[in-house]
């Protein structure tokens, strides 16, 4: 809990200064006022983020966070429970989809394995940081203790401050774990007080039978747990994940190193809104990549007070979203140091 609250105490609001200078250089170069839209805000906000005009992204990484969830026996997914331990070992040896899109912006991908059941990976590349063989079964008590919650935080804390001491400039929320769309519709309608039929989507692509079989596993979670709709901690150990509890630390864990993390879909947004429940200074440091399909995603999004950057109709997850608004962000760097002003085109 001491790296939790000291990682709290240490976020700082932007640095408006920066932002300032920021605008009046994008407000000054060779083009109309305002003309690039989100680009020009993305380079403000990573201005004030990094406390300097002389914004860098030159090194990326997106954190995927793998646990298990014993609500999967509730029948909620068409895949089961041994999947995610095969998308694992599908992310070490570089097959998946997140690892083919992060090779676009050259992005690291780190895969750490935060409550997968089974036994421990034996691969190099792989950050054991597991809290528990996945979560309870939230449809009969609470997924986790309060003390496994802070654990799975500090571990998301612990993987940001890994890759920023490595020198990443900006790190993305990946994830995966059979039954987590369940677990986020269960944090937003715990959050927002709507029923799990609005909040509630097919996830893996399940059918209209097995949709219903979703939003009662989700109603009877929130009625036996009661999460506190204003504590964002006991809504993770009652009804959320082990891997959103780590990518919620590693927003938090972001936040206070000065570092902006860009966010996947309906998953990773579920973590977000509860990093900001647990740390609200840390939503400046969010920057949201997509919308995507699932019902409940752009609700969060207007929770948080955040636009998606990207409309590409995904619901993949792993963080696939977030890699591919990377060029954007690459795009922002790129106008505040290589575009000119009108009166440095006077000179030539």
């Amino acid at each position: 809990m001491n790296l939790l609250n000291n990682t709290i105490t240490n976020i700082n609001p932007l640095d408006t200064k920066a932002m300032q200078q920021a605008k009046e250089r994008l407000n000054s170069l060779t083009k109309p006022v305002g003309s690039l839209g989100i680009i020009e805000q993305i380079a403000i906000q990573l201005a004030g983020i990094q406390g300097s005009v002389d914004i860098d992204v030159s090194k990326k990484a997106v954190l995927v966070c793998a646990a298990d969830h014993g609500v999967v026996e509730e029948g909620i997914s068409v895949f089961n429970q041994e999947t995610t331990r095969l998308m694992v070992k599908n992310f070490l040896i570089g097959g998946a989809a997140i690892n083919a899109l992060s090779r676009v912006s050259e992005a690291k991908v780190v895969v750490a394995d935060i409550g997968v059941n089974g036994p421990l990976f034996e691969h190099p590349n792989m950050i054991n940081l597991r809290v528990k063989d996945g979560t309870d079964n939230f449809t009969q008590g609470p997924a986790m203790t309060r003390e496994e919650a802070v654990a799975s935080l500090e571990a998301g804390i612990t993987m940001a401050q890994q890759q920023v001491d490595s020198g990443s400039k900006v790190l993305a929320t990946g994830e995966m774990g059979i039954g987590n769309t369940t677990a986020s519709s269960a944090i937003i309608a715990a959050v927002s007080g709507l029923s799990p039929e609005i909040v509630t989507g097919r996830g893996t692509g399940i059918d209209d039978k097995e949709l219903a079989v979703k939003h009662q596993v989700v109603a009877k979670a929130l009625a036996v747990n009661n999460p506190n709709q204003v504590d964002g901690l006991d809504i993770l150990a009652k009804v959320g994940g082990l891997e959103i509890g780590a990518m919620a630390g590693m927003i938090i864990g972001g936040a206070s190193l000065k570092v902006p993390v860009v966010i996947d879909g309906f998953i990773s947004s579920a973590a977000a809104l509860l990093a900001y429940k647990i740390a609200p200074a840390c939503r400046e440091y969010i920057i949201a990549s997509h919308l995507s399909e699932e019902p409940g995603h752009q609700l969060m999004l207007e929770m948080l007070d955040l636009e998606p950057m990207l409309h590409l109709n995904m619901r993949l997850g792993e963080g696939t979203g977030a890699v591919m608004a990377f060029p954007i962000l690459e795009a922002a760097e790129k106008v505040m140091k290589e575009m000119i002003t009108f009166e440095e085109l006077a000179k030539h």
